[in-house]
């Protein structure tokens, strides 16, 4: 081998030896790493103690809203339709005018039944006129008594053609009055169903629109047997005294609570062999019109209440495929998850009614940092609402201008 070799080889395994020292300085730095003991902090959590409350418990039922009357306009008589004479979907007045049907066709036929009255008139007054000039004559037999017999009886068949004629008059007058079709009560009426130009009342009575009275307005909710009999033996436990009305809550589809209270207005006879449920009627005051017929709904009252129940924030609940726990913290600050048995719920509190005891202190805050048996940082829950909150980002110096 060349001195140029060897003298490459050396520092080939210099260089090499450096890196294995170094290797092992970093391992033996780590080993020693792993020997300090490491602690995480201990995780903070708010906390509150369960209380007792009296807690209502209501009942919920799913319904719908009507009008506490509906009438249906109708056409009553055949004819074109000439106008809409008011708003579509708008609050109307007895007696305003709704539509008009082309009055032409049927003022001609009262002129007819009014000539018709005259005709049968005329013809009264002259068989009456011959039956008074025959009945004394009758009465000297110088005229057989056929003759007056037959004179009577035309007079009393004009008398009877006279009333038929009056009566199609009237009738051709009344079907005269059903062109102009005015609104029965004050209420809230429907768009319309026809528009000017059709051909109406033709072999029925054609809908035109419908007017609801909706203050009040009816709220109908259906009840299953169970439900039916829970409130039958909860008015039979606490019976309402005379002219009592018990009030029923509203919640709307946008789950606010209506601002009016209502009550039980009526009770289906029996249970729907197919549904198996029992329509109930509520009626609720409807000053704001708010309220409209077909809304849904739901109605919530109370049918007991729980004395003294142990109840804890909502929040503090927590569902796992079904299961309902909360965490509790000890007077050795260690947590314990623990399955308990909820009841109704009471504004933003939840009534426990098995496994947590009035006084123990569960976690609100926090559920997330929690490992069962580990220790806690526990801190009243008003501290979290106290909490100042966190500062903003300070922002980067801005730039110095070009130049300086």
């Amino acid at each position: 081998m060349s001195t140029a070799d060897s003298g490459h080889a050396n520092g080939t395994r210099s260089r090499q030896a450096v890196a294995l020292v170094a290797a092992l300085s970093l391992s033996a730095a780590a080993g020693c790493g792993k020997k300090e003991a490491f602690t995480l902090p201990t995780p903070e959590v708010y906390v509150t103690p369960a209380v007792r409350k009296d807690v209502p418990v209501t009942m919920e039922l799913v319904g719908q809203t009507a009008g506490s009357k509906d009438v249906e306009i109708r056409a009553r008589v055949e004819g074109y339709l000439e106008s809409v004479n008011s708003r579509e979907g708008d609050f109307v007045k007895e007696g305003d005018l709704l539509y008009t049907i082309d009055p032409k066709p049927l003022e001609a036929t009262v002129a007819q039944a009014k000539a018709n009255v005259a005709t049968a008139q005329a013809k009264l007054v002259q068989a009456q006129q011959d039956v008074d000039r025959l009945k004394p004559l009758a009465e000297q037999q110088a005229v057989s008594r056929r003759d007056y017999d037959n004179s009577v009886s035309t007079r009393d068949a004009a008398k009877a053609q006279l009333d038929a004629a009056k009566a199609a008059l009237d009738s051709a007058q009344l079907n005269l009055g059903y062109t102009r079709i005015t609104a029965p009560l004050s209420g809230l009426a429907d768009l319309s169903k026809v528009k000017p130009g059709n051909l109406v009342g033709r072999g029925e009575s054609t809908l035109l629109t419908t007017i609801s009275v909706i203050d009040p307005i009816y709220f109908t909710a259906n009840l299953n047997e169970a439900d039916y009999l829970r409130l039958a033996a909860q008015y039979k436990r606490m019976p309402a005294s005379p002219g009592e009305r018990r009030p029923v809550d509203l919640v709307l589809a946008d789950g606010t609570m209506y601002a009016e209270k209502g009550h039980l207005d009526a009770v289906q006879r029996s249970i729907d062999p197919k549904t198996g449920t029992l329509a109930a009627r509520l009626v609720f005051p409807n000053p704001t019109r708010i309220l409209r017929p077909g809304q849904y709904g739901r109605i919530q009252f109370v049918i007991d209440t729980l004395k003294g129940a142990v109840c804890v924030p909502q929040k503090a609940v927590a569902e796992l495929q079904g299961v309902q726990q909360v965490v509790v913290v000890g007077a050795d600050k260690k947590a314990e998850i623990r399955t308990v048995k909820v009841g109704p719920r009471f504004g933003e509190l939840w009534a426990i009614l098995e496994g947590l005891k009035a006084g123990e202190t569960v976690v609100v805050e926090g559920l997330q940092k929690v490992k069962p048996g580990a220790e806690v940082s526990p801190k009243p829950v008003e501290a979290a609402a106290a909490a100042p909150a966190a500062a903003p980002a300070a922002q980067a110096p801005a730039a110095p201008p070009a130049g300086k």
